[in-house]
């Protein structure tokens, strides 16, 4: 069964109401130039009002290692996903964490570099100039369809939506898919509606 990653949560309703949809995680985003940025405080303040069970992701961009370790343990984090331009030895510094390195895609995939990082899975999404992540935009599924060496869980992300999710498993295979700027109403604000669509497209692929 693959598994759903809502990312971009910043308010505790939105972050209820997807996990009653039966979404598998939630992303909080910890990037200061982020439209969907929420601070850690606020972040905690969710999280503790949550179920202990909720699996919480902090996505993090070219952040500093004592930065990052101090979120990480005021929000409870479970994952970290690193979506800039991290090294395989900063990723390595993180023990203690599933690490979740993030590989924005032009037209290849660089197998070579992906796999320096030893990290717990990772995540590609789509490659822009000027974002580092929720574009909105996909890239070319298809280039993840024939790579049988990745024995990591792979997250699938970029424009992923309930109409073309389906087509997106088939093609690349991954572990997760992972959602923001397609289910939102804003940046930062979810459509409840089109949360329920995506993740009932997702879990009804597999029947």
């Amino acid at each position: 069964m693959v598994r759903v990653k809502v990312c971009g949560i910043t308010n505790l309703e939105d972050a209820s109401r997807v996990l009653s949809a039966r979404c598998d995680a939630l992303g909080f985003v910890f990037y200061k130039k982020s439209p969907r940025y929420i601070r850690p405080p606020a972040a905690r303040k969710i999280i503790k009002a949550l179920p202990r069970r909720v699996l919480k992701i902090g996505v993090f961009v070219n952040a500093k290692e004592k930065e990052i370790r101090r979120i990480a343990k005021l929000c409870c984090l479970d994952m970290l996903q690193f979506h800039g331009n991290e090294s395989v030895g900063f990723c390595f510094r993180f023990t203690g964490y599933k690490i979740i390195k993030a590989f924005r895609i032009k037209e290849k995939i660089d197998l070579p570099k992906i796999f320096k990082y030893n990290t717990y899975a990772y995540l590609f999404d789509t490659f822009t100039n000027d974002k580092f992540g929720g574009t909105g935009k996909k890239f070319n599924w298809g280039l993840l369809k024939d790579i049988k060496d990745i024995k990591k869980p792979v997250f699938l992300s970029g424009g992923l939506t309930a109409v073309n999710v389906r087509d997106a498993l088939k093609l690349a295979h991954p572990a997760w898919v992972d959602v923001s700027s397609s289910v939102e109403i804003s940046p930062g604000k979810k459509d409840h509606k089109k949360v329920k669509e995506f993740i009932q497209a997702v879990k009804n692929s597999a029947l």
